[in-house]
């Protein structure tokens, strides 16, 4: 695929953590990745992104579109050409974008779903609910801003917890071909991070115990992103055989 540089600003991005039993990662995760840990648990969880003035580097901004995104994502690591990287692996992507669903493979890499999103915000309070077209996700996430991260959570300040996501920027997606995934590098002008506290946590991805079996997944922490500029870096493509 030949595609370009992609612009615009994360208008909001809500980062919703889930700490997950290294051993039951390794059967979710297809080769050749495995769990990147953080003090000996996995970690996963999905990206609810809204994502405005979205063209092409060299396109005028008034050009672009805005649309609701969402992606599952887990946190790993793999060997290429001798040396250990680190990244995410992306099961599942939902859009509210027509335009993104068509363009999945094509101008954005990786499969999109088309799902119709619901999202309130108001003062420091934000809600994110959506149901895809094809019935496979659902899910619904409420919680307000706040000063620190739960008491219970893996990462022991905000800044291990920044660190860790933002080394996340390179990510994997699956494909429609069995064993390919396409990459793509998220590079942040403004990388800055707060603490969300969740009030509310419902997926159908993570609540299904025939992948995470009971207890074997849980709600960590979120984190709040907003008016972040950015670029979309296309990345060659992992195939399972590397």
């Amino acid at each position: 695929m030949n595609i370009p540089v992609i612009r615009g600003i994360i208008q909001r991005r809500i980062l919703v953590n889930f700490r997950i039993d290294p051993d039951v990662l390794r059967r979710v995760i297809p080769a050749p990745f495995r769990p990147k840990l953080i003090h000996g648990e996995g970690m996963a969880g999905v990206c609810l992104i809204r994502l405005a003035e979205i063209r092409p580097r060299y396109v005028p901004a008034f050009l672009g579109f805005t649309s609701e995104n969402a992606a599952h994502r887990i946190a790993v690591e793999w060997d290429h050409n001798g040396t250990t990287r680190e990244g995410v692996y992306i099961p599942r992507r939902d859009t509210s974008s027509r335009l993104t669903t068509f363009a999945g493979g094509r101008l954005f890499p990786g499969l999109h779903h088309h799902a119709r999103f619901d999202v309130l915000e108001k003062n420091d309070r934000y809600a994110v609910a959506l149901k895809s077209d094809d019935a496979q996700t659902n899910l619904r996430i409420e919680g307000r801003v706040t000063s620190q991260l739960p008491e219970a959570s893996i990462f022991n300040s905000l800044k291990e917890a920044s660190d860790f996501f933002e080394r996340g920027s390179l990510g994997y997606a699956a494909t429609a071909k069995s064993g390919e995934f396409d990459g793509i590098e998220l590079r942040s002008f403004n990388w800055k991070i707060q603490p969300l506290e969740i009030e509310c946590a419902e997926s159908s991805f993570f609540d299904d115990v025939a992948r995470f079996p009971k207890g074997s997944a849980r709600l960590d922490s979120a984190l709040l992103m907003t008016g972040i500029n950015h670029e979309w870096h296309a990345r060659e493509p992992i195939c399972c055989t590397i």
